[in-house]
Formats: structure tokens, C-alpha cells, sequence
């Protein structure tokens, strides 16, 4: 058991090659961590839905280099938000938030976390397709 832990812990090259290995005998068989990662995230996207309606957004003010707005998460999806990290357009769209192209989550408001700070150039004009 301890040589299981010290491969695991320390990345034995052994133990990744026979995970490989059992992946191309049983292609249709994921690991047990793929499995619970799966679990979390098929989790995840169900609070996501459940929840995504009951995001609030707030009118954009600005400043002379700036337009901002603030977006109001629900408690429910906050509770799965890093705390300690911004987030990427990826991220927050993930999350359910809807708006218009080159916004940047710019700042955490530490006494509200649902409550999302964004910012954008002022005149930000998206890229037209052709």
C-alpha cells in the first residue's frame, strides 16, 4: 500500500504507463478520478442551469477610460466560485453570465464574492464579421 501512495504522491513513472496501458486494453473504461471529475462537473452544470436565470446585471457607468458594470451571482453559484482568483471570459460564461464581447472581470469585491466587477475599454467596438 505504501509503494501505491509514494508512486501516486511522487508521479511514478510506472504507474502512469500502466494507467495507459489499461486505457488502450478497456478504451471504454475511465479512471476512477476521470469518473468523479465527470461526476463534478455533470454537478456543476446542473447548479448552473437551476440557477443561471436569477443573475442580475447592472447598468454600465464609466469613467474617462472605462465602462464598468457589476454582475449579481446567485448565492447558490457563488459557493462554487474561487476565492481568491479572477476569472476568465471562459469562466464566467460557463457560469451562465451573458454580455456583450471584451468584457474583463477586473477586481473580487471581498464583502460580496457573488457580486462579479467588470470592466471595458470606453468605445469598445467588437470586431464585425464579413
Amino acid at each position: 500500500i505504501r509503494d501505491r501512495y509514494q508512486r501516486r504522491v511522487h508521479g511514478d513513472a510506472t504507474s502512469t504507463l500502466s494507467s495507459s496501458v489499461s486505457q488502450m486494453a478497456h478504451p471504454g473504461r475511465i479512471s476512477a478520478d476521470n469518473f468523479m471529475n465527470e461526476v463534478r462537473m455533470e454537478k456543476f452544470q446542473v447548479v448552473i442551469q437551476s440557477h443561471a436565470h436569477k443573475i442580475s446585471y447592472s447598468e454600465r457607468y464609466s469613467d474617462d477610460t472605462f465602462e464598468y458594470r457589476h454582475v449579481i451571482l446567485p448565492k447558490e453559484l457563488a459557493r462554487i466560485l474561487p476565492k481568491s482568483k479572477l476569472l476568465s471570459e471562459t469562466q464566467w460564461r460557463t457560469l451562465g453570465v451573458q454580455q456583450s464581447l471584451g468584457w474583463e472581470h477586473y477586481m473580487i469585491h471581498r464583502p460580496e464574492p457573488h457580486v462579479l466587477c467588470f470592466k471595458r475599454d470606453k468605445g469598445f467596438q467588437a470586431p464585425t464579421r464579413m
